[in-house]
């Protein structure tokens, strides 16, 4: 009976394998082998993941199986493997975190892309449910700041899956108050949007400009800060296109930079850093692997802040600023107006 329901669960929570194709998606055809074509790869690791933590009969089980997955990868299995113990979290409360469990332990190293796994919950259950989706993990240096990456899955998400509202009609998603900051919310949607487009427009700047000139001017910087984040972490083009990318964002280069500096530091997390991560932080940020993470921590905002914006956007306000000295007042405007 308990297969059974997990079963269920995960045919009612996770598409199909061929569902996340983009052929399917309907996401522009990329050209014949394109190097792109590597980042189809992505969410079928994360639907794996997502299985495999449905069925598995305990965590030694499930590890097992994520620690096969090539170490490039590696990281979305686990947003998947997350996302399915947030389900399950959610609907029986009451029997223990699986989600805590993991992350506590196996997942640890995975946790900035396990924030993301939870928002790939969040998009497949009602908001009345949100207050149980993030757990407490004691001792997590990132928790819960970084947990605004949560966020971002969730906007990844609605971008992935219904692009015609959320990338073409460019919705804007209702506030909700995550870590005491409603206002704020919007733009962490804003920033997982960001990120699928590197993925819906194959890793094609010119493309991915086009997308983002088509939402308002003040949603920009967001979405920048997320085809960076994507870019350096996924790769699927070569350092010509990095540098394309880099000067196609103009005025919004610190952004990109901002969200590559975030993807070194959680590839360097987890173990594994590829070689297109780091010609990535070479071409959009000007740094070495070593020292965009040293970047990272020494801006990193570990405590809550007073005001309405969040220690995560501090932490990114300050990063853009050391990657841009004398450019951090257009950024601090659009953090104190979130």
């Amino acid at each position: 009976m308990a297969r059974a329901l997990r079963s269920l669960r995960r045919t009612l929570f996770a598409p199909p394998l061929d569902e996340v194709s983009f052929a399917r998606r309907g996401f522009p055809p990329l050209p014949a082998d394109s190097p792109a074509d590597a980042l189809q790869a992505v969410p079928r690791a994360v639907v794996c993941g997502f299985e495999w933590a449905m069925e598995a009969g305990g965590l030694p089980e499930l590890t097992h199986r994520l620690e096969l997955v090539d170490a490039e990868q590696r990281g979305f299995a686990y947003e998947g493997a997350t996302m399915a113990c947030t389900v399950l979290d959610t609907a029986r409360p009451g029997h223990g975190s699986r989600t805590r469990e993991l992350l506590q332990g196996p997942g640890r190293p995975h946790v900035l892309l396990a924030y993301i796994g939870m928002g790939f919950a969040m998009a497949r259950l009602p908001r009345a449910l949100w207050k149980k989706v993030l757990p407490d993990l004691p001792g997590q240096p990132w928790h819960p700041v970084m947990s605004w990456l949560a966020v971002d899955g969730y906007g990844f998400d609605l971008a992935y899956f219904h692009t015609r509202r959320w990338v073409d009609e460019q919705r804007v998603p209702p506030a909700y108050p995550w870590l005491g900051a409603p206002g704020y919310f919007p733009r962490a949607v804003d920033q997982g949007i960001g990120r699928a487009l590197w993925f819906i427009h194959g890793a094609r700047p010119e493309r991915i400009d086009a997308a983002v000139r088509a939402f308002a001017a003040q949603r920009r910087p967001d979405l920048w800060s997320g085809v960076g984040l994507a870019a350096a972490f996924a790769g699927g083009c070569g350092a010509d296109t990095f540098e394309t990318l880099l000067r196609i964002a103009g005025e919004h280069r610190a952004e990109v930079g901002q969200g590559a500096v975030f993807a070194v530091r959680a590839r360097d997390l987890a173990g594994f850093v590829p070689p297109h991560t780091a010609v990535a932080s070479r071409a959009l940020t000007g740094l070495s692997v070593t020292d965009a993470v040293a970047l990272a921590d020494s801006c990193a905002v570990r405590g809550p802040v007073a005001g309405p914006v969040p220690a995560y956007e501090h932490w990114r306000r300050a990063i853009r600023a050391r990657l841009t000295p004398g450019a951090a007042g257009p950024a601090d405007q659009r953090a104190e107006s979130p």
